[in-house]
């Protein structure tokens, strides 16, 4: 999603990132660009106009400018403004004095409210807690069908009574049940329409004051624009939110609703769905996403999913040998396996540091799902000595392998040469010296 703004970033503090000395002329050229940036990107003008000014005065009243590396200081300053603008501390759930917990999900229709309502029962229940599902959308076609679908395929109890029933009712009748039954957790979701209306306002504004919930989330589609801003103030506003979740950030949209929705209504974000699978839905850490818009990676939720698939024996087996340089084909091919269950190949290398450059270096447009597919196509068109030793892979050797793999010799060599210049790469990545702006 922020592919283009990280760019963009990128080139701003690029001009100035090898020099020794940063004049005032250059922070504000660079910080025009980086307000064009983020216009671009479809952030709110008045949280850029307030973030450039912020940098700036910060930038100069320090004195950062006379230090001696004013550049990497001036990026620093923006990474802890983007990480200010985005809400600081990675935001909790709250929890009640006494369970169930009560969470209600708002929002309008289409941005992906009931899938989130099953996957943050999802996530809770692999934190080996007690959620309860309650479907009090009985206007939407068939989405209470849906929230019983995803609740039994996640094995969560939930609580329906059909469309004839009030939502009022079900909720009363769920948190009775969510009591009796000694969950941890009830999820409520509550109907959407297409745009903010009384009658919608009025009937989620009832179940607050029946349920008295301890958070209401607004969910939020970050690839609607200012619009999803706009409605997440006004809810905000009328019904009091106490938090945000963001859902299809795995998605190509600009991006500036992300980093616009916190500061404009003041609400933390709390979740953000990457994906559309059941466990595609991550706590939000400001830090991380700061990073990963500046180019400088997600080191530690990558680490985190790497641990949960592989297992924490694996991932250090896999660290030592990116350490040595004796990484092959062969073990590719393993952790290629491994690394799919993890989510989207292309989600999953954009947090690493500097991963423009990477893509820059490895001479390819896109790494996704189809640029490894072919590049498994053809490692498994090669003799297990052949995955062991790459070097040792002969221009008679490559012809057979494109035979085998339905490409050309051209592509194996291709392949080859981008494998030697992963490998290096991932030996800087493993000491931690990879150069985020050169």
């Amino acid at each position: 999603m922020f592919e283009t703004l990280t760019e963009r970033l990128q080139g701003a503090f690029k001009k100035f990132g090898s020099r020794g000395i940063v004049t005032e002329e250059d922070l504000d050229q660079a910080l025009r660009e980086v307000r064009m940036a983020m216009l671009e990107a479809d952030v709110n003008f008045r949280v850029v106009r307030e973030f450039t000014q912020r940098v700036r005065e910060k930038a100069l009243g320090a004195e950062v400018l006379r230090s001696l590396t004013p550049a990497q200081q001036v990026i620093d300053i923006v990474h802890q403004e983007l990480v200010d603008m985005l809400g600081g501390e990675a935001p909790k759930l709250a929890t009640a004095s006494r369970p169930p917990t009560v969470i209600m999900l708002v929002g309008l229709q289409g941005s992906g409210k009931t899938t989130s309502a099953a996957k943050l029962a999802n996530l809770l229940k692999k934190q080996r807690l007690r959620p309860l599902l309650a479907a009090c959308d009985i206007y939407r076609p068939a989405a209470v069908d849906q929230l019983v679908t995803l609740a039994r395929a996640l094995d969560v109890p939930i609580h329906e009574e059909g469309t004839s029933v009030g939502p009022a009712v079900i909720a009363q009748n769920a948190l009775e049940k969510a009591k009796r039954m000694g969950a941890t957790h009830l999820i409520v979701d509550t109907a959407g329409r297409l745009h903010i209306d009384e009658d919608m306002m009025n009937e989620v504004a009832e179940l607050r004051r029946l349920l008295q919930p301890e958070e209401v989330l607004f969910v939020a589609d970050a690839m609607a624009g200012q619009d999803a801003v706009n409605a997440a103030k006004e809810f905000h506003e009328r019904v009091g939110t106490t938090g945000l979740i963001l859902t299809k950030m795995d998605g190509d949209a600009r991006g500036g609703a992300a980093l616009s929705i916190r500061a404009v209504t003041g609400v933390p974000v709390k979740f953000i769905g990457v994906g559309e699978k059941a466990d595609a839905l991550e706590p939000f850490y400001p830090d991380r996403l700061a990073s990963r818009i500046l180019g400088m990676g997600d080191l530690l939720t990558l680490i985190e999913k790497a641990k949960e698939t592989m297992g924490e024996e694996d991932t250090e087996a896999f660290k030592e040998k990116l350490k040595k340089g004796t990484f092959d084909l062969q073990d590719f091919i393993e952790q290629l396996r491994k690394v799919r269950k993890m989510g989207p190949l292309g989600q999953l290398v954009s947090m690493l540091p500097g991963f423009n450059r990477i893509k820059m270096q490895l001479q390819v447009d896109e790494i996704d799902d189809r640029f490894f597919a072919q590049a498994e196509a053809i490692v498994l068109s090669m003799t297990p000595w052949e995955r062991r030793h790459p070097e040792k892979i002969d221009g008679k050797r490559r012809k057979r392998i494109a035979r085998g793999s339905g490409t050309d010799p051209a592509q194996v060599n291709q392949l080859l040469k981008q494998f030697f210049e992963a490998r290096k790469i991932a030996k800087t990545l493993s000491t931690g010296k990879m150069p985020l702006f050169r």
